[in-house]
Order: C-alpha cells, then sequence, then structure tokens
C-alpha cells in the first residue's frame, strides 16, 4: 500500500521548493548580446574556466580570465576570491560570469548572489558555446 504524505511532511516539503527558489534568485542569466551590450557599458565579464578550456575556445573580447575549478574539479575559495575582489570592488557591481556551458557559472553564481550577498551577478546562458554558436567573436587568452 502506497503512504500518503501527511500535511506536515506536504508543508515541509513546499517550504523546501520555495526557500530553494531563492537560493538562485539573485543569479541572473543573460544571452549573447545581451552580454555584448553590458561589454560595451563596461561591465566586467570574468571566464573562470580552465586555461587549457581558454586555449581551446578563445576568450570572448575584453573578458578577464580567473580559473575557478581547476582540471581536477579542485578549488580555492579564499585565493579565487582574492583575485575577483580586483575585478569586482563592490557588492552592487554588476559583473557577468563565463564557463563553457553555464554548469560551472551557475555554482559560483550562486554563492556569489547567495553568500556573498552580491547584488547583480549575471552568467552567460549556455557559456561559451552559445556564444560562439551564435558567431560571436572570440580571442586568444
Amino acid at each position: 500500500m502506497k503512504k500518503i504524505a501527511t500535511a506536515g511532511q506536504f508543508i515541509t516539503f513546499l517550504t523546501l521548493i520555495w526557500l530553494s527558489s531563492f537560493a538562485s534568485a539573485g543569479l541572473k542569466e543573460v544571452n549573447p548580446a545581451q552580454l555584448q551590450g553590458m561589454l560595451d557599458q563596461g561591465v566586467v565579464a570574468i571566464d573562470i574556466r580552465t586555461p587549457q578550456e581558454w586555449q581551446q575556445t578563445g576568450i570572448i573580447p575584453g573578458s578577464k580570465t580567473l580559473m575557478f575549478f581547476d582540471a581536477q574539479g579542485q578549488y580555492n575559495i579564499d585565493s579565487w576570491l582574492q583575485e575577483f575582489e580586483q575585478l569586482v570592488t563592490d557588492k552592487n557591481q554588476s559583473f557577468v560570469l563565463i564557463c563553457r556551458s553555464a554548469n560551472r557559472t551557475g555554482r559560483v553564481g550562486n554563492f556569489l548572489a547567495g553568500q556573498l550577498k552580491m547584488e547583480n551577478v549575471y552568467h552567460l546562458d549556455g557559456g561559451i558555446k552559445n556564444w560562439i554558436k551564435q558567431q560571436q567573436p572570440v580571442t586568444a587568452p
């Protein structure tokens, strides 16, 4: 016989879903055209991929390279934040994160928006793969 959830379990479940929606509320997606407009306005774009990935595809012109996860998926948050704070100097400053397909930037962006309370955190929808698919320019790192 299948057990039906109690009212309390159902409310707890709905509360968890509701709270999890706020975890990513601060991270916003931009498409390649929107990113180009932001770059034209001087918004900082930070490519968090590995050096090998930068060499394989190139980088978006004007973006800054600041690897977050190494090739083994490891990271040093303190070291990364020290370099990041050289590029993003205020919690209200807009910036865009870039990775291969937007998975890593989703995790990093949610951390920056949720845990560090940064206000204007964006990431490129579909990552550099989408940028290239839309025939946008890349340059050597």
